[in-house]
């Protein structure tokens, strides 16, 4: 799987014969909700003015940075799935994209990222004064439209899932550099850090419409196991071939020494000279030049990477599976391809 190359219009995934995906469920999606999604960014633009002007030209950036609004689209689409006709949906969805990228900001200066999505990150520009700064104005940004909406169901979800990232990236912190961490462990930090958010995005979207608690449930399940997917492929790409079309670059967790699962699989199945070279280059932070060629060397013979995707399929499986609560439809075939195009990004 680690080298294949492919072009952006024909990614698939050959694991154990599953069926190709292409991108073009998310694709599918952003046009089914296409003047949803328009609101949503009309208001998060107006959101993000300011009289002082450095937040306005920091915001600039990062909506120049691109990215596909996924956590926003989760929310919008949860709602038009569960009959929603009003337009509580789209101040919700602008919500949920100021916690995401108030967490990024955050995120890359804690990590000392210069890269996001490919451009300079938002602290390289600014500063990691005015990163983490404007970050905070985009947290209380989203507790206002939180507020702005009237419901205390939303707010516990959105302001929960909030608490939540924070713990989850504490989590994640307390882990770096420790070899011992736990599988366990690990899928409690992403499931804070990433899939809160995506189990949130999803879970207003019913509430809003009313609906029953059992498909708030299986929206909240969806975007759950939708996340853990969703980081499993990620912690799985930096450790793949070329990915610097996704923004990324290859090696960073193992520079971070982030305990990712790719990293261990390959330290539960090593032998002691590789337990010694992790407990070196992770563990104690000594690497070398040539530490990341032997990393990935390791990883590819633990068949890390395609252990790593198969876990994050089991959940997709189960986050296609929540999602037949509903009734067939367009919209509900559409998101759950979406769910299998997330093991298939990029393999």
């Amino acid at each position: 799987m680690v080298g294949k190359s492919y072009s952006m219009t024909s990614w698939d995934l050959d694991l154990d014969g599953a069926t190709p995906v292409t991108p073009d469920a998310l694709t599918r999606l952003t046009a089914a909700l296409e003047a949803d999604l328009q609101e949503t960014n009309r208001a998060i633009v107006a959101r993000m003015e300011s009289p002082v002007a450095l937040i306005p030209q920091l915001a600039a950036h990062l909506v120049a940075a691109g990215g596909k609004r996924l956590r926003p689209l989760l929310t919008l689409a949860s709602a038009r799935l569960c009959g929603y006709r009003g337009d509580r949906h789209v101040q919700l969805a602008a919500c949920v994209e100021f916690i995401h990228t108030a967490t990024l900001l955050h995120d890359d200066v804690v990590d000392e990222s210069i890269l996001r999505r490919g451009h300079a990150s938002a602290n390289a520009v600014f500063g990691n004064k005015a990163s983490v700064l404007v970050g905070d104005f985009l947290f209380a940004r989203a507790f206002q439209l939180m507020v702005a909406d009237g419901s205390l169901d939303v707010l516990r979800i959105l302001s929960s899932a909030a608490a939540t990232i924070a713990e989850g990236e504490v989590l994640q912190l307390t882990t770096q550099n420790d070899v011992a961490t736990t599988e366990q462990r690990y899928f409690d930090v992403i499931r804070g850090k990433t899939a809160a958010l995506f189990a949130a995005a999803c879970e207003v979207g019913g509430v809003i419409a009313d609906r029953p608690a059992a498909e708030c449930a299986a929206l909240a399940r969806f975007g759950m196991d939708l996340g853990m997917a969703f980081q499993l492929v990620d912690d799985a790409l930096d450790y793949s071939a070329d990915v610097s079309e996704l923004g990324k670059t290859i090696g960073d967790d193992f520079r971070e020494g982030k305990l990712t699962y790719p990293v261990l699989i390959a330290i539960a199945d090593g032998d002691a000279a590789e337990t010694e070279f992790w407990n070196r280059s992770i563990g104690e932070g000594e690497q070398s030049d040539s530490d990341l060629a032997t990393a990935l060397a390791l990883i590819d013979r633990h068949d890390a990477i395609n252990r790593t995707v198969k876990r994050a399929q089991g959940f997709t499986e189960t986050a296609i599976e929540a999602l037949s609560i509903f009734p067939p439809s367009d919209l509900r075939d559409t998101m759950q391809d979406v769910a299998s195009y997330t093991t298939a990004r990029r393999f």
